[in-house]
């Protein structure tokens, strides 16, 4: 049987639980929300949305260090991180799914390590090669699916306010292709506690300056959830790979 952990960013979740896991206290604090289990044919999707029940905690304020935790306390053989993003690479489209394979972080002082003393964890590529190779079958497997890119380099940003044009041309510069504020420090601490981890994101808005309309929260929240049954068709299909 696989147990998958899944963390939900803005995009919403529609499938009803066959069980749940309470908020828990773990050694590095409490977790954001719940844990939401649903069964499908043997296996297991253990669902968190990372900014709460509520979706009141701003990307810095979660505790990433509490919710991994959490999940590798329950024994999860992977976990996939959903993100809702921006396209900086015009070739991207609102409402595709994309699967990146690289990160730039340009967050401060998240608590990004579990380990009081210094160690230095390879983090070359940080998702996990084998995970990301399953959600690309999952995808050629799933009908129906949006638009699916594999590929692509997430800049993660600190939040909550969206980025300036001249970020965003920076950004580009550097080589990312989306920008996201959840993106860090997820798979690095995945990474310590050597659970397989990789990000599918849900693109749902144009970065700042790449088009001339301002862009509306409000619409960036419908594209979410308009979007959300791609990524739960992924997810379901991923699972049922394993």
């Amino acid at each position: 049987m696989a147990k998958v952990g899944v963390f939900i960013g803005s995009a919403t979740w529609t499938d009803s639980a066959d069980s749940s896991h309470p908020i828990a206290e773990t050694p590095w604090g409490t977790t954001s929300a719940p844990i939401s289990v649903i069964k499908l044919a043997g296996h297991e999707l253990l669902l968190m949305p990372r900014h709460g029940a509520t979706h009141h905690l701003a990307p810095a304020a979660i505790n990433y260090r509490a919710n991994i935790w959490q999940f590798h306390h329950l024994g999860v053989d992977a976990i996939v991180g959903t993100h809702t993003v921006g396209n900086i690479d015009p070739d991207l489209a609102v409402g595709e799914l994309v699967l990146p394979n690289e990160i730039i972080d340009y967050t401060w002082g998240r608590q990004d390590t579990f380990d009081d003393e210094l160690r230095h964890i390879d983090f070359s590529y940080p998702y996990h090669s084998e995970l990301r190779t399953k959600l690309i079958r999952a995808a050629a497997q799933t009908t129906d699916l949006a638009p699916f890119v594999e590929g692509g380099v997430l800049g993660c940003t600190q939040g909550p306010r969206l980025e300036t044009a001249a970020e965003i041309r920076r950004m580009r510069s550097d080589g990312c292709t989306l920008v996201g504020m959840t993106a860090m420090p997820e798979p690095a601490l995945a990474r310590e506690l050597e659970v397989p981890y990789a990000s599918v994101c849900l693109v749902v808005n144009p970065a700042a300056g790449m088009v001339s309309e301002v862009l509306s929260a409000e619409a960036i929240m419908a594209v979410a959830r308009s979007g959300s049954k791609h990524l739960q068709a992924l997810v379901r299909a991923l699972v049922q790979l394993s």
